[in-house]
């Protein structure tokens, strides 16, 4: 079954939503073999892919690369798309012509953008355009210069009705759904119930509606900290460093190709 915007929204209080980032043809097929309905393109591959310190780097040519990779590589998962920095803030007419290129270049189901109420004519826009949205609030990585670094937000009772504002525009402007990034749980269950979209939680506690990590963390692939709400499902860092080891001992002292290994 291939799963859509609306098939995932309608999960609102029947199903737990569980979400993983994918950057190629090779993570999306694991994850999509693990029926696990929808794969985030996420920027964060600026970190996990490229080497850059933060997402703010990543352009438009690296996203849609990306993005058409991961839907080579998944058949049934929802691809969304994250729309990366300055690719939809400049305008609206930018932000659409952008989002389409997603749709059209690199055959994702949707696109992620960052903001809350300062994104709802945005939305709007997209969503009467054909492309459906998921919202971003909380945490959000494209503004970590004016935040001031990775922090938890609406600790403050003025931040936390911010975010519920937030998170209202985006609904009433036509998202299928909003990620919440690294805010307190009671917070993030408060919003959840408050709204009759899904939220998706990383970082946001156990009362969201759905749950999003990021691939390499979630298989401890990098071996290095990760933040405190990953929990780490495999070790695989350990076992591809024993692995790499092994091989260039057994070529170095000839043990590798043995004669099962030669035509």
């Amino acid at each position: 079954m291939k799963w859509t915007a609306a098939k995932l929204k309608a999960l609102k209080g029947e199903k737990k939503i569980s979400m993983l980032t994918a950057y190629d043809a090779l993570t999306a097929s694991l994850v999509d073999d693990a029926d696990i309905p929808a794969i985030l393109v996420g920027d964060s591959l600026g970190m996990t892919v490229l080497g850059y310190e933060t997402t703010l780097p990543v352009s438009m040519n690296e996203m849609l690369h990306h993005t058409r990779a991961v839907s080579r590589g998944a058949r049934n998962a929802l691809i969304i798309a994250d729309m990366p920095f300055m690719s939809y803030q400049p305008s609206i007419a930018m932000g659409l012509e952008n989002a389409g290129r997603f749709l059209k270049e690199a055959h994702a189901d949707a696109v992620k953008v960052e903001g809350g109420a300062i994104r709802a004519e945005l939305i709007e826009s997209l969503v009467k355009n054909g492309v459906p949205v998921l919202g971003h609030i909380g945490l959000t990585p494209q503004s970590i210069k004016e935040m001031g670094g990775y922090k938890v937000q609406g600790k403050t009772s003025e931040q936390a009705r911010k975010l519920m504002d937030d998170a209202m525009a985006i609904e009433q402007a036509g998202a299928f759904g909003v990620v919440l990034e690294c805010v307190p749980a009671e917070l993030g269950e408060m919003i959840s119930k408050a709204l009759t979209i899904p939220t998706i939680g990383i970082g946001a506690g156990a009362g969201c509606d759905g749950q999003v990590l990021v691939f390499t963390d979630l298989l401890g692939m990098s071996g290095k900290p990760v933040p405190k709400f990953v929990k780490k499902y495999a070790y695989l860092h350990t076992l591809i460093s024993e692995g790499l080891a092994t091989y260039k001992t057994e070529v170095e002292e000839g043990v590798f190709p043995g004669e099962e290994h030669t035509y």
